[in-house]
């Protein structure tokens, strides 16, 4: 069949819920968790951001595509599209942007990404609210006109998020390197599990060569590089499946090595700690979060992508195996916790993404509060 602007589309729920509309992208079949996110810009930061591993992203901005699709704003070393597909109302007839290369269509049709438009975004998006992700799949062309049924035993077949391990399927291969910019300063070790490439670009920017390892490196492989510091990335699947990752922050930690994190890195981070993780109902993801700094008072408006948060109350001060540490940041839209530390200031961590290209900066001074703490550490180091 070949696909035209009517060919049809489906979007089904694991509950039952079927929504209908016209195919975009690849044809075919794509299975994954439904989720939406509010950013009204960046949908390329988005889907090539491999934290969407497995996801089937609904975009609550009416109107996507406007922007085409660049060779700049991928966030994964590889170019690759990582979301599982794409549901969104409408489709922008025409690509406006002096950076743009080609459509969003275009792309998504060379990677092999299916996607639906046409379908009532604001209703998805108000059901995933109220009833939390979900399993879900988008079927087009002749897989759309099967019985209702047999797509909701399909969707439901598929392995749940809750307990999935994916950073395997995200992370490098091999260890790689992003050089200082200019002089160079210090040297981090930064742990690929989903790492977006904005992250190694703040930290080159500030003078940091990055040496980016495979998930799970030995503490002892690392020291080999002789780190300043150390950064567990942001990442998709569940941290509680992660004590792999866990056991090596606790190894980093136990060396008095600088410690940053962020996203899942706040996750791995809190459970080296002592905390418990768990799965939100629809979690957070866009560009306009609200956060608290307890410690300072100050309120970012942050990127964020997570479905999954460490469980703990605002400010709370708890003892670990490594001296006493507390939540430093909540989220002010639901009070969960959006960041963690030592009170040493040897470790510390963020839920939100201060890399991020499709946000704001307000959080760009964690890069700088762990190029201070190196400095701390080594004070010899070039500064």
């Amino acid at each position: 069949m070949t696909m035209t602007a009517h060919t049809p589309a489906i979007l089904v729920l694991a509950d039952g819920r079927a929504f209908r509309g016209r195919a975009f992208g690849a044809e075919g079949v794509t299975l994954g968790e439904a989720v939406f996110t509010t950013g009204m810009t960046g949908y390329q930061e988005t889907m090539t951001d491999p934290s969407y591993h497995r996801q089937i992203v609904v975009a609550a901005a009416p109107h996507i595509g406007n922007t085409g699709w660049n060779d700049e704003d991928d966030e994964s070393r590889g170019r690759n599209i990582w979301v599982a597909g794409l549901a969104i109302r409408d489709l922008s007839a025409r690509v406006s942007n002096w950076r743009a290369n080609r459509s969003l269509e275009d792309e998504m049709k060379a990677q092999e990404i299916v996607g639906i438009k046409g379908v009532d975004t604001r209703t998805i998006v108000r059901h995933l609210r109220n009833y939390g992700s979900i399993s879900a799949g988008i079927f087009s062309g002749e897989a759309a006109n099967e019985p209702i049924e047999a797509l909701v035993e399909k969707v439901r077949a598929q392995p749940s998020m809750d307990g999935a391990d994916l950073a395997g399927d995200v992370s490098t291969d091999e260890p790689y390197v992003v050089p200082a910019e200019g002089e160079k300063r210090y040297t981090v070790v930064a742990y690929d599990m989903g790492i977006k490439t904005a992250t190694p670009r703040n930290f080159s920017q500030r003078g940091i060569e990055t040496v980016v390892v495979p998930a799970g490196t030995p503490v002892n492989k690392i020291k080999e590089y002789a780190p300043d510091g150390v950064f567990v990335s942001n990442g998709p699947g569940d941290p509680a499946t992660a004590d792999e990752m866990v056991s090596v922050v606790r190894d980093v930690l136990a060396e008095d090595i600088p410690f940053f994190g962020i996203c899942f890195g706040n996750q791995i981070l809190g459970r080296a700690l002592g905390m418990k993780t768990f799965k939100m109902t629809f979690g957070h993801r866009g560009i306009n979060v609200p956060v608290i700094n307890h410690l300072t008072g100050k309120i970012d408006i942050t990127a964020q992508n997570h479905g999954f948060a460490l469980e703990g109350e605002a400010g709370v001060t708890f003892d670990t195996d490594f001296g006493p540490a507390q939540v430093t940041h909540t989220c002010l839209n639901d009070n969960t916790v959006e960041g963690v530390a030592l009170t040493s200031g040897m470790a510390y961590s963020v839920q939100y993404h201060p890399e991020s290209a499709a946000g704001p900066h307000d959080a760009h001074p964690l890069f700088d509060q762990f190029v201070e703490l190196m400095a701390a550490k080594s004070p010899n180091l070039k500064r």
